[in-house]
Protein backbone atom coordinates (compact mmCIF):
# COMPACT_ATOMS: atom_id res chain seq x y z
CA UNK A 1 0.00 0.00 0.00
CA UNK A 2 1.22 3.56 -1.20
CA UNK A 3 -1.42 5.20 0.42
CA UNK A 4 -5.52 4.68 2.26
CA UNK A 5 -7.58 7.49 3.31
CA UNK A 6 -9.93 6.10 5.59
CA UNK A 7 -12.46 8.90 6.06
CA UNK A 8 -12.30 9.33 2.26
CA UNK A 9 -12.34 5.31 1.90
CA UNK A 10 -9.61 5.35 -0.98
CA UNK A 11 -5.95 5.03 -1.37
CA UNK A 12 -3.24 3.65 -4.11
CA UNK A 13 -1.57 1.13 -4.40
CA UNK A 14 2.25 0.64 -5.83
CA UNK A 15 2.93 -2.67 -7.85
CA UNK A 16 6.35 -4.48 -7.18
CA UNK A 17 7.02 -3.59 -10.94
CA UNK A 18 7.26 -0.06 -9.92
CA UNK A 19 5.10 0.61 -12.96
CA UNK A 20 1.97 3.09 -12.83
CA UNK A 21 0.00 3.27 -9.10
CA UNK A 22 -3.62 2.08 -8.83
CA UNK A 23 -6.67 3.55 -7.18
CA UNK A 24 -8.75 1.63 -4.50
CA UNK A 25 -12.00 2.04 -3.24
CA UNK A 26 -12.68 0.59 -0.16
CA UNK A 27 -15.77 -1.46 -1.77
CA UNK A 28 -12.76 -3.60 -3.15
CA UNK A 29 -10.99 -4.65 0.26
CA UNK A 30 -12.38 -7.93 0.60
CA UNK A 31 -10.18 -9.36 4.32
CA UNK A 32 -10.40 -5.85 6.15
CA UNK A 33 -12.00 -2.42 7.08
CA UNK A 34 -9.11 -0.82 6.23
CA UNK A 35 -5.19 -0.49 4.56
CA UNK A 36 -2.46 1.02 6.08
CA UNK A 37 0.86 2.24 4.26
CA UNK A 38 3.59 -0.56 3.99
CA UNK A 39 0.66 -3.59 4.08
CA UNK A 40 1.20 -6.35 1.46
CA UNK A 41 -1.78 -7.11 -0.85
CA UNK A 42 -3.16 -9.14 -3.44
CA UNK A 43 -5.46 -7.71 -5.90
CA UNK A 44 -6.90 -7.97 -9.93
CA UNK A 45 -5.85 -4.67 -11.84
CA UNK A 46 -7.68 -3.35 -14.25
CA UNK A 47 -8.26 0.03 -16.84
CA UNK A 48 -10.93 1.69 -15.25
CA UNK A 49 -12.59 5.56 -16.24
CA UNK A 50 -9.34 7.55 -14.89
CA UNK A 51 -6.83 4.92 -15.15
CA UNK A 52 -5.82 1.34 -13.77
CA UNK A 53 -7.52 0.18 -10.16
CA UNK A 54 -7.46 -2.56 -8.11
CA UNK A 55 -10.13 -4.54 -7.49
CA UNK A 56 -10.61 -7.71 -5.16
CA UNK A 57 -7.93 -6.55 -2.65
CA UNK A 58 -6.82 -8.82 -0.15
CA UNK A 59 -4.34 -8.54 2.61
CA UNK A 60 -1.57 -11.19 2.40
Amino acid sequence: MKCYDKEKGFGFILPDNGLEELFVHFSSVYNSNSLKVGQEVSYIEYKGHKGPQAEYVMLL
